[in-house]
């Protein structure tokens, strides 16, 4: 095989991935979207905790 064919192969190998990954994240299964919920929970309890932080420190200046 020469050179060019072998990276023409491969670019149109990763075209094809990529394409399929598209089209698979449309599909969000239960997995993902408990995965997405946890993060968006996360993402709340991390945001409250930095309010809670800046709270005491608001609080230990007065």
């Amino acid at each position: 095989m020469t050179t060019q064919l072998i990276k023409k192969l491969a670019a149109a190998l990763l075209m094809a991935m990529m394409l399929g990954g598209l089209v698979a994240c449309d599909n969000q299964g239960p997995a993902e979207e408990a995965g997405e919920s946890i993060d968006d929970s996360m993402q709340s309890a991390g945001e409250s905790i930095e309010e809670l932080g800046e709270n005491i420190e608001e609080a230990a200046e007065n």
